[in-house]
């Protein structure tokens, strides 16, 4: 059973960084593309950035572009999202997904493992 964990959610303020972590455990990791996406307070999910399972290619919502970076070590299992020059608008739950699809993809139902998320509060 595949089993996804988010760690390093906190509080910072506007113009700080944050880095989550994405554990997966349970199959290969190197076989699975992996998707952030961030739900705020009554907003639907959104896509926030994925990478390929070689880690060769990652997509960026417009939002986020060039201030996130998504980036994985296969050899420790474990995925990651720097985040920089935060927003309050960044406010949210951040979700970590895996999926087997060879590409990225900012479609969610693509997506067969979640974790249950890290809160992340930018505050002005």
């Amino acid at each position: 059973q595949v089993q996804v964990v988010e760690s390093g959610g906190g509080v910072v303020q506007a113009g700080g960084s944050l880095r989550l972590s994405c554990a997966v455990s349970g199959r290969t990791f190197s076989r699975y593309a992996i998707g952030w996406f961030r739900q705020a307070p009554g907003m639907e999910r959104e896509f926030v950035a994925a990478i390929m399972s070689s880690g060769y290619g990652t997509r960026y919502a417009d939002s986020v572009k060039d201030r996130f970076t998504i980036s994985r070590d296969n050899a420790k299992n474990t995925g990651y999202l720097q985040m920089n020059s935060l927003k309050p608008e960044a406010t949210a739950v951040y979700c970590c997904a895996a999926g087997t699809m060879r590409t990225w993809s900012d479609n969610r139902y693509d997506y067969a493992y979640w974790g249950k998320g890290t809160q992340v509060t930018v505050s002005s």
